[in-house]
């Protein structure tokens, strides 16, 4: 009856996807291996995005962080060290997520981009599980929401449930509770006014639940979600695709007081190199951005050691405090006998820079804010893990695909990554040699990451004109990137060129439509 239970509910999921006939969809499942599954419940999958989260980590071998909850689901599974995004941006790089597909596949770069008006017939991750009968559900910070974009609703089967990613609870952090910049930006209001509304405070800490907070709430209605889940589970059968997006450590670093006293502020480290790297192009360049849009951060002067010291401790207790919020989701899985057979994935979504290169926040092409934090954990998955394995963002598409036992995706979008099931089950399995990722500025940059250097090609957006300019970083010799070897390497330089001349050329920006 398990059995029957589960291709019934596939077959109606599917007509209402709008096929024409149970006939056609009990033949469709047949011809895609689904019906076939056997009476083995089928996985569960939840996906835990961060915002703005780099290694910084335990389980990462940084030092400084407290964070016992993702070091214990590091255990779990497995640690991928040398993990990056595919666009150092909050908007592109959830798309090529949950799209499978590089920004320089899309168009999809800037904060403000519409996917639905550039790729219409695009499946997005959590879809393709739809069709194959998952109950889809999202919570929190999932696609990126403000700067005119909308997210994407036509993800989920579910409303999504919507939280602040800019929030403050103490009024002086708001000019005494005025509309801020952020604030504007993320709830797509006074997007033409930006520059005329008040700076909002880059750090806050007061005495306060972990609910005070929306990364508090959002673990909280997570919970709830399992429990529903596990009730349905033992109704239907019905497994579920749950992604829980968490805020922090973005900017502004709101935390509860409890988190800034795990840290002693005179310990942690400030930037050893503030300097661009010697002979880097100007086009890979970047001062101020996101971080001038907050208080008291100056804006026309030498930011003070102490501020350094205070938003690096700001960055470091609001990865405490996310640390805390995840574990309670953890540990409501384990609760409720979940995770035996929940996938569990945590993603950064990029990293951040704290100063190294005298660069702050990320909208680079640089290590820091491009190497991320990626976690596998449940079926399919070697305990205990970790491995060098070079992987994208887009790799994690065809990779959950694999671990469910669904269909190799067949979708209208290129998938660009590659899945790492093999690797799961034996860390010491190769599926690619190197990561590739991108920057748009003037020039749009174009990486490649091998396991021991980063070549970036800046050019034209459209690929003719002008001079193009190469950066070269030895990261076994030179891991802070303080020089430039583009000049001194040429027979590294030309294989790394090799490798970005198998791309596809890189389509031009999107443009919004009216």
């Amino acid at each position: 009856m398990m059995l029957l239970g589960w291709v019934s509910f596939v077959i109606a999921g599917m007509a209402s996807l709008g096929l024409a006939s149970e006939k056609l969809a009990s033949e469709k499942l047949a011809s895609e291996g689904v019906a076939l599954w056997s009476e083995k419940q089928p996985p569960n999958v939840l996906m835990i995005l961060v915002d703005d989260l780099k290694p910084a980590l335990g389980c990462y071998g940084d030092s400084h962080a407290k964070t016992p909850h993702l070091d214990a689901l590091a255990r779990r599974g497995m640690r991928f060290e040398l993990a990056y995004c595919n666009q150092a941006v909050c908007a592109p790089s959830r798309f090529s997520l949950m799209l499978g597909s590089h920004s320089t596949t899309t168009g999809l770069y800037g904060l403000g981009s519409q996917l639905r008006q550039v790729v219409p017939d695009a499946v997005t991750l959590p879809q393709y599980f739809a069709r194959h009968g998952y109950r889809t559900e999202s919570l929190g910070k999932i696609f990126h929401i403000g700067h005119g974009n909308l997210g994407d609703p036509e993800s989920f089967a579910v409303d999504h449930f919507h939280e602040k990613v800019i929030e403050y609870l103490d009024p002086a952090s708001t000019d005494g509770g005025q509309l801020t910049r952020e604030e504007a930006f993320f709830t797509n209001q006074q997007l033409g006014n930006i520059r005329a509304l008040p700076r909002g405070a880059a750090f806050e800490n007061p005495e306060t639940s972990d609910e005070g907070y929306a990364d508090g709430r959002v673990a909280a209605e997570t919970i709830r979600r399992l429990e529903q889940a596990k009730k349905r589970l033992s109704a239907d059968k019905q497994p579920f695709f749950i992604a829980a997006g968490f805020a922090r450590p973005h900017l502004p670093f709101s935390a509860p007081k409890k988190y800034w006293d795990l840290h002693d502020r005179s310990s942690l480290p400030l930037p050893e190199v503030e300097e661009f790297p010697a002979g880097s192009p100007e086009a890979a360049h970047k001062r101020g951005g996101e971080i001038n849009n907050y208080k008291p951060v100056p804006i026309d002067r030498e930011m003070p050691d102490s501020l350094k010291r205070e938003l690096i401790h700001g960055y470091y207790a609001s990865v405490s405090y996310v640390d805390a919020q995840i574990g309670k989701v953890i540990s409501a899985l384990d609760r409720l006998g979940l995770a035996e057979n929940t996938i569990v994935v945590l993603w950064g979504d990029h990293g951040f820079h704290l100063g190294d290169l005298g660069i702050w926040t990320k909208h680079t092409n640089y290590e820091q804010a491009n190497r991320i934090p990626i976690l596998f954990s449940g079926p399919g998955v070697r305990p205990d893990s970790q491995t060098r394995q070079l992987t994208e963002s887009v790799d994690i598409y065809p990779t959950l695909c694999a671990l469910a036992g669904l269909p190799k995706p067949a979708v209208p979008q290129r998938l660009d990554g590659v899945s790492l099931a093999t690797v799961l089950s034996d860390p010491d399995q190769r599926v690619r040699d190197h990561a590739y990722h991108a920057y748009p500025k003037r020039k749009l940059g174009r990486a490649i990451r091998t396991e021991r250097y980063r070549m970036v090609e800046w050019a034209k957006h459209n690929g003719s004109g002008g001079t193009i300019d190469y950066e070269l970083y030895d990261y076994q010799n030179d891991p802070l990137e303080k020089e430039n070897l583009a000049g001194k390497r040429p027979e590294v330089l030309r294989e790394l060129k090799l490798i970005l001349a198998n791309y596809p050329p890189p389509v031009t920006r999107s443009k919004k439509k009216k």
